[in-house]
């Protein structure tokens, strides 16, 4: 039972990256999938449109998603049209692009996954790059080549060009080799910038690294518990309800927050190092109905990490 419960804690502990894990063989299964089952290179002078279709509208696809399933974009913009000072506050009008910034970040992941694995196949590029009709490109290619390359490049693809085997296979080569030199390209570039922001945030953090551990944990846990009182009061509420109507009787007196309070506890929290609240729902707790809007210090990235359910 302990090494049951340790594997679990361990797990558990080790949820992110195995949320990324399980999200970069999903991103490896369905490019294969694409390219085995819906991708057929057109070999025509389409190609380079089709090619770059495949290649970029999954991502912007996961792009869109990521947005739509991103619990701080909701937090953001719900309410925004009819109070602005809500995105934008009194006294500090960049907020906004700086938690936007950060959500983004957070949703290009799975985009990058998506461009680096296609990429890394090449199928993709190949079918795109061997359809551009741009002569330095061509001229840079086909040097050395029969005079065919200029005409029948868009062939080779589905090898159905008349020029010598061993110079369609070259051209394969090189635009394979092409595109896995983007693709680790985009993987270096994407793990550099990540690094860089991380090592950012964390060297102007005004907190401690155990306050920080301790933090992270308790924004789980006031996640799990507050999703355990939704069911409850839900639950609670719906039974009174029904209990009213059914036996014609005047309902019970129902605790509930207010619609400020409500209000006042969906808003996005930034740390401030003068108070030891460590989230929007304890500072509403501790302050009461005190003005939220006031200028706050820049949030960590850990917190933006936990809040994407």
């Amino acid at each position: 039972m302990d090494g049951i419960q340790t594997i679990l804690k361990f797990l558990i502990n080790q949820k992110t990256a195995i949320g990324y894990s399980f999200m970069a063989l999903l991103t490896v299964g369905s490019e294969r999938l694409f390219s085995l089952v819906a991708f057929k290179c057109p070999c025509s002078s389409e190609n380079f449109i089709y090619g770059l279709v495949f290649l970029f509208a999954p991502a912007w696809v996961l792009l869109v998603i990521g947005y739509f399933m991103n619990s701080r974009m909701w937090k953001l913009f719900t309410g925004c049209c009819l109070n602005p000072r809500k995105i934008f506050p009194k006294g500090n009008s960049c907020r906004f692009f700086y938690i936007f910034g950060q959500i983004t970040l957070n949703v290009l992941i799975a985009p990058v996954m998506w461009l680096s694995v296609a990429l890394l196949n090449g199928t993709f590029y190949e079918c795109a790059m061997s359809g551009l009709k741009y002569p330095r490109y061509l001229n840079t290619l086909c040097s050395n080549k029969s005079v065919r390359c200029w005409e029948e490049l868009h062939k080779v693809t589905c090898g159905k060009t008349t020029m010598p085997s061993s110079e369609s296979e070259e051209l394969k080569l090189t635009l394979q080799a092409q595109s896995q030199i983007l693709g680790w390209c985009v993987i270096v570039t994407t793990a550099l910038l990540s690094l860089l922001t991380t090592c950012c945030a964390r060297c102007q953090s005004k907190i401690s690294h155990l306050q920080m551990k301790f933090w992270r944990v308790y924004i789980e846990k006031e996640r799990e518990k507050l999703e355990q009182l939704f069911q409850l009061y839900a639950t609670k509420l719906s039974e009174r309800n029904l209990t009213s109507f059914f036996e014609n009787k005047e309902p019970e007196a129902f605790p509930m927050p207010t619609f400020q309070a409500w209000e006042d506890a969906s808003q996005l929290y930034s740390f401030n190092s003068s108070e030891q609240h460590y989230s929007t729902l304890h500072r509403l707790v501790e302050d009461g109905k005190k003005d939220i809007s006031e200028e706050r210090e820049t949030m960590l990235d850990f917190v933006d990490e936990l809040e994407r359910v």
